[in-house]
This record gives C-alpha cells, structure tokens and sequence, in this order.
C-alpha cells in the first residue's frame, strides 16, 4: 500500500499563490505517475498536472502556464506551485499514486480562491 499525504490549501485572493505538498510513504517503489487532480462542487474529478518519475510533466490546458508540478524523489514528495489564482481554480485538489495498475490517493485538500 501507498499513503499519500497532502497539505498546503486554504484560502486564497485571485492572483494570489498557493503551494500544495503530497508525501507519499509506504510502498513507494516502483511508482511511475503521480499526479494532482481536483475536483470542484457538481464536477466531475480532473486531471490537473502529472509528473513522471523521469519528471516528464503534463497539464490541463487550463493551468497551463500558470501551474507547475514538480518532486522530489529523495523526499517522495510531490508538490504543485500555483500561480496567478483564479475563482475557477476552487477545488478539492487531489494527491495521486500510480504503481503498476494500482491508483493510490490522498485525502484532498481544500484550495479556495475568492474573488
């Protein structure tokens, strides 16, 4: 099994910053993907960015330029910077683990940005 931990949301103005943190512990080797998803009242769960463990990176068209994912393998820890916040970035953010054909997620944490 992979425990995944996230935490650093909250509340946010728009424009403001906010840095999410996931450590990951437990079975880790051979995790390939992690990712962050995120999920906002009435819509369905999505795929926000996602980073290999040769840190190839990947994101929604939304948070492009805007977002960065990046981990840090010694630390198995992934964490996603966000820019330049918008209301429409307001979600439940989501840690996620892949090893094999197994997802592992966290708990979420609660980003909220106000207009």
């Amino acid at each position: 099994q992979v425990q995944l931990v996230e935490s650093g949301g909250g509340l946010v103005q728009a424009g403001g910053s906010l840095r999410l943190s996931c450590a990951a512990s437990g079975s880790i080797f051979g995790i390939n993907v992690m990712a962050w998803y995120r999920q906002a009242p009435d819509k369905q769960r999505e795929l926000v960015a996602s980073i290999t463990s040769d840190r190839r990176t990947n994101y929604v068209d939304s948070v492009k330029g805007r977002f960065t994912i990046s981990r840090d393998n010694a630390k198995n820890t992934v964490y996603l910077q966000m820019n330049s916040l918008k209301p429409d970035d307001t979600a439940v953010y989501y840690c996620n683990a892949v090893r094999g054909a197994n997802y592992y997620w966290g708990q979420g944490t609660q980003v909220s940005v106000s207009s």
